[in-house]
């Protein structure tokens, strides 16, 4: 009797977790979907045609040259194994792969646990049988499943083009254990801030803080411990397809396991909707910038305008401290920099060349900053917390319109934010960087950022959910586009197809005001079509 009566009741909280469970999956299957197809597709593509951008050029004097480098190992990572395919690949890939899918995987995991709950959508289902530490263990198995399934596509890409297993095994748990780690960590946040976004601030910090330890070991033999405490590192110290080290994952795993049973066990020692450390109470009200809609708008942008600045003034920093050891380096190994100009990146023997390389990275993280903008506007308005604003006499084009020039404001800081680090590192070591012309390198990218935020307007009015996700396709799809195609030797009508073919070398040349104006055109052409239709469309979407 008593076993039929367990049965019973231990059913329904079973039927109960899998739907949590697919729920979660729910909510991150197309975002794990875009990070699987561009891990996956990125680290065959550049296996596949090693031979043809690398093999010839890679001759035992260029390798010595290359890992002796400390600018090199610094930027890009410590060169391992390049004179084979899978080698070249992880150095080439590895990073900047391990940063897509941790910082995906941080965003993700703060938006579905604190944010859903944050919101009250966990309410009716914390009313049930299933409890806060529960639930929150279901959608951190999901996240944590969603990384296996993106490192064994890794995998099997690279054994499928003909690399060695072992390396391959190596390199794929290793970034799905950097994603695992973002995601516990991330889970961890969002125990101990009442917020997503100090949960998502704060995960950002010590992801960044590992990244800068990664390149600081990596630059300076005497500070290679560093890499042993960063998730970053730890993933370079496995030398795939040279060493093979499996003990530095080991090292990582024992660090995901100890921060996810931390975040569990600490998701039972809170309130729902709270956090351990208690929101703010008591203190004076801050009334400043909010007499207006314009000055709202200014207020909800400069925190996250903050960080963003943070992180950009110190990677353009340390570009301008390299640009002298960079472009000496290039211009005494000229094989690399021809590969760096098949990756996109040309006209590198000279420091305004390599100033001018770098500026169009700025793209990618400005304009993504445009579309995040834009996209916290629509969670603003489907999660209500613009109903209060709604019900004024204020129309929503008045909203949308304040936002749009309080994130151009904003745009604008981060260029010269850009341009002004960048001036104050090559001024450091005495390279040929005035601050004009830093100024007008980092200036030259706008248009593409302004395709970002017309993007971004234009997914506002038909689909808000994907707002993100479309605003960063011109900055973020345009240069990876434009990777793949040099990579593969596309026609030249393909590569045209990323807005980055048109940019111009600025400050190494003069700026290209004809394809500039057009992308401009476009991006206004896309922002009326998305008023337009964010006018006609329900609050809801």
């Amino acid at each position: 009797m008593t076993a039929a009566y367990t049965t019973r009741v231990a059913t329904p909280a079973h039927h109960a977790g899998r739907t949590v469970s697919r729920l979660a999956l729910r909510q991150v299957r197309r975002g794990a979907m875009v990070v699987f197809a561009v891990t996956t597709g990125m680290s065959a593509l550049v296996a596949v045609t090693y031979e043809r951008t690398a093999g010839d050029a890679l001759d035992a004097a260029a390798l010595a040259a290359l890992a002796a480098n400390p600018a090199v190992r610094t930027l890009f990572g410590e060169p391992v194994a390049l004179d084979t395919p899978g080698g070249f690949t992880v150095w080439r890939t590895g990073a900047a792969l391990a940063v897509l899918v941790s910082v995906w995987g941080l965003l993700a995991a703060t938006r579905i646990t604190r944010g859903e709950e944050d919101a009250g959508r966990w309410d009716l289902v914390l009313s049930g049988r299933l409890g806060l530490p529960a639930v929150v263990r279901r959608h951190l198995i999901v996240l944590v499943a969603a990384m296996a399934v993106i490192a064994t596509g890794v995998t099997g890409a690279l054994v499928a083009v003909g690399t060695p297993l072992v390396g391959a095994v190596l390199h794929g748990c290793g970034l799905a254990l950097v994603g695992m780690f973002a995601v516990a960590l991330a889970t961890l946040a969002a125990q101990v801030f009442p917020t997503r976004s100090g949960a998502s601030g704060a995960a950002v910090a010590v992801l960044g803080l590992g990244l800068l330890a990664r390149m600081v070991g990596d630059g300076s033999t005497a500070l290679g411990w560093l890499r042993w405490l960063s998730p970053y590192g730890l993933l370079a110290l496995t030398r795939p397809y040279h060493d093979d080290r499996p003990v530095p994952l080991v090292v990582l795993a024992t660090a995901v396991v100890g921060v996810t049973v931390t975040a569990l066990v600490l998701a039972g020692r809170r309130d729902v909707r709270g956090g351990l450390l208690p929101a703010s109470a008591g203190r004076r009200p801050r009334r400043w910038l909010l007499g207006s809609v314009d000055a709202f708008a200014v207020r909800r942008l400069l925190r996250p305008l903050a960080g963003w600045s943070a992180g950009i003034a110190a990677y353009f920093l340390l570009i301008g401290v390299l640009a002298t050891e960079m472009t000496a380096f290039l211009t005494d190994n000229p094989r690399f920099a021809a590969l760096a100009a098949e990756a996109g990146f040309g006209a590198l023997g000279s420091v305004r060349g390599y100033a001018a390389a770098l500026f169009a990275l700025l793209a990618v993280p400005v304009g993504a900053f445009a579309a995040v903008r834009v996209a916290a506007f629509a969670a603003a308005e489907t999660d209500r917390r613009l109903t209060p604003l709604h019900a004024q006499p204020i129309t929503r084009d008045r909203l949308l319109g304040a936002e749009v020039l309080a994130t151009l404001a904003g745009v604008a800081a981060l260029l010269a934010v850009a341009g002004v680090a960048t001036w104050c590192g090559a001024a450091t070591v005495g390279a040929d960087l005035p601050l004009a012309a830093a100024l007008a390198g980092t200036a030259n990218v706008a248009p593409i950022v302004l395709l970002c935020l017309g993007a971004a307007i234009l997914a506002l009015g038909w689909t808000p959910r994907a707002v993100l996700a479309v605003g960063v396709l011109p900055g973020a799809g345009g240069f990876l586009w434009q990777v793949v195609a040099d990579s593969v030797g596309a026609p030249r009508w393909v590569a045209g197809m990323s807005p980055f073919r048109h940019l111009a070398a600025v400050p190494d040349g003069a700026p290209d005001i004809a394809a500039s104006v057009v992308m401009v055109v476009l991006a206004v052409l896309l922002g009326v079509v998305g008023v337009a239709r964010y006018q006609r469309r329900d609050l809801g979407g």
